[in-house]
């Protein structure tokens, strides 16, 4: 199995650091709001790939966490007169609703940031120890010069960073690219006790200390949006490496953006659907098929009529299955010689290669539709031999079989 490294710019075979074992992180949201259609493509994407890693026979533990303290949660509660810690309970239960919805089989842990709070204490304090990182009044920084490895995923050198980048401007801070690990209190936010007084986490430390926690200081698979490489996941292995002295992840995954009408869907633009939004017009099922429909790293326009192809695709598998069961009725064809039984075992190896080529969901669901394709001669031809019953059914069957990875029959119950 292949898979894309964005760490190398490369395909690599997937070998896990334990044999048959895969640690894999994803980042999470941070529940401010409902999220869009362009944050469940992760969401969706990563259960299916996790499936399938499981499906191929490996031990995946699979942890996502959920950001609870930011800025933004702060900036909400104010907008609407209630506390952070509502804001984010009102939004993790919305999150977890949604999920539910799309089909989403749940992580072995969903950790919160603020239940983190002395391990993050814990790794900025080595941090410090380990000269990787300073206080300043109540503030931690992140000291990028310190990190000789800072760069080596996005490809940015720290003397091309300081024009141009995003960086936090601060008088406190050594260096312009030095990033906040612990914020110092300010009236009317929640925070927590720590060395350096009151105060609460920045962002990029949650992530690092939730990863390692639940899944070691070495993991296998860390993934996100494109748009996480710079900064956060480059100070994730900042931050992680800096203190372990042991490579943080050995497989980066990202998946590309969702587009409307040529720009990266975002709430920042306002230019957003919700995934509630959509799902008030179209069923579940059809949202997962739209993504399955295109290479997750490639970006991917979002308009109904895409969405409603989707859901012609759909209905197309759904129809198919739906006539063979009608055909099938009660009976058992099951020793018959099964007609074209090479070609269809020919299909569904062809899928799996598809999968296993950096999870070509677009190229194996083209193979879906050869069996369906296949499905749909052999019921045109009217009354049929149990040779060719036992063909719909091994068809039927294998559909289903790949279905317990990619989710998407569930559509039936529409």
């Amino acid at each position: 199995m292949q898979i894309y490294n964005t760490l190398s710019g490369k395909k690599e075979e997937l070998i896990p650091i334990e044999p048959g074992k895969v640690r894999m992180y994803l980042c999470g949201p941070t529940v401010y709001d409902y999220f869009h259609i362009g944050n469940a493509r992760p969401f969706i994407l990563y259960d299916i790939f996790r499936r399938y890693l499981k499906y191929r026979g490996l031990d995946v533990k699979f942890i996502m966490n959920l950001t609870d303290i930011d800025d933004k949660i702060i900036g909400k509660s104010i907008e609407e007169k209630i506390s952070a810690s509502d804001v984010a309970k009102k939004y993790t239960d919305a999150f977890f609703e949604d999920l539910k919805k799309l089909g989403i089989e749940q992580a072995d842990e969903y950790p919160k940031a603020t239940e983190t709070i002395p391990e993050i204490i814990n790794l900025i304090e080595k941090l410090i120890e380990k000269g990787m990182a300073y206080s300043v009044n109540g503030d931690v920084f992140y000291s990028v010069r310190d990190f000789q490895g800072y760069g080596k995923l996005s490809g940015r050198k720290t003397d091309e960073l300081k024009s141009g980048a995003r960086v936090e401007i601060d008088e406190k801070k050594k260096d312009p690219l030095d990033f906040s690990l612990w914020k110092a209190a300010k009236p009317g936010e929640p925070a927590w006790d720590s060395p350096w007084g009151k105060g609460r986490p920045g962002w990029h430390i949650e992530c690092s200390v939730m990863s390692m926690k639940y899944l070691g200081e070495s993991i296998d698979i860390h993934a996100g949006g494109i748009d996480l490489i710079f900064p956060h996941h480059e100070n994730e292995i900042a931050q992680c490496e800096g203190a372990t002295g042991k490579p943080f992840v050995k497989y980066w995954m990202h998946n590309g953006f969702l587009n409307i009408e040529g720009e990266k869907m975002s709430k920042s633009l306002g230019n957003f659907f919700t995934a509630r939004d959509i799902m008030d017009k179209y069923h579940p099922a059809v949202i997962r098929m739209f993504f399955l429909l295109k290479h997750y790293r490639s970006p991917i326009s979002f308009s109904e009529d895409r969405i409603r192809e989707a859901q012609q695709a759909l209905e197309r598998i759904i129809t198919t299955m739906q006539n063979i069961e009608t055909e099938l009725g009660t009976s058992e064809p099951a020793d018959a010689k099964i007609v074209l039984e090479e070609s269809i075992n020919e299909m569904k190896q062809e899928f799996l290669n598809e999968m296993d080529d950096d999870f070509n969901t677009a190229g194996a669901m083209a193979k879906i539709f050869d069996l369906v394709k296949e499905a749909n001669l052999i019921l045109a031809k009217g009354k049929l031999p149990e040779s060719e019953l036992a063909a719909l059914l091994k068809i039927k069957s294998t559909i289903e079989e790949l279905d317990s990875f990619l989710n998407i029959l569930y559509y039936r119950e529409s």
